[in-house]
């Protein structure tokens, strides 16, 4: 009697046949299928470009100016009353736009917190305040 020797390959025939009929019957119904549409919401405000924030700096001397980074950056030196002036025209044009306040260090807070109340009595809703990034304060110093 003849000793059967094991068979250790595959046969993939069978496998590449089923994958051959899947291919034909996705390459027949794909072009039935319809492409869905979607309509999408429309919006008024949100599309337009954030504008470019008024910056507020107060010296060391106390005097004030202001820049307009949208209109190029130029600082000018201005009073509380023009500063006033100055924002309320801004504040009618875009009531959205943001108000920086850069002072330097050695401006006593309380100067500060003034221009932010004349902010806030103005209607300025968005205020931030600008500092540098330091050396991190270590603990028990």
């Amino acid at each position: 009697m003849r000793q059967r020797r094991l068979m250790n390959q595959i046969n993939v025939v069978p496998y590449i046949d089923v994958m051959l009929v899947l291919l034909v019957i996705f390459m027949v119904t794909a072009p039935l299928i319809q492409t869905g549409s979607v309509n999408l919401p429309s919006v008024g405000k949100s599309s337009q470009p954030p504008v470019a924030p008024l910056e507020v700096t107060v010296h060391a001397d106390g005097s004030l100016a202001l820049r307009d980074r949208a209109k190029g950056g130029v600082e000018e030196t201005l009073s509380h009353a023009d500063l006033t002036a100055r924002l309320k025209l801004a504040r009618a044009q875009n009531p959205q736009q943001a108000v920086l306040i850069a002072a330097d260090k050695s401006v006593k807070y309380e100067l500060v917190m003034n221009i932010m109340d004349e902010l806030q009595r103005n209607q300025v809703d968005k205020i931030g305040l600008l500092v540098q990034p330091g050396r991190p304060i270590e603990a028990g110093k």
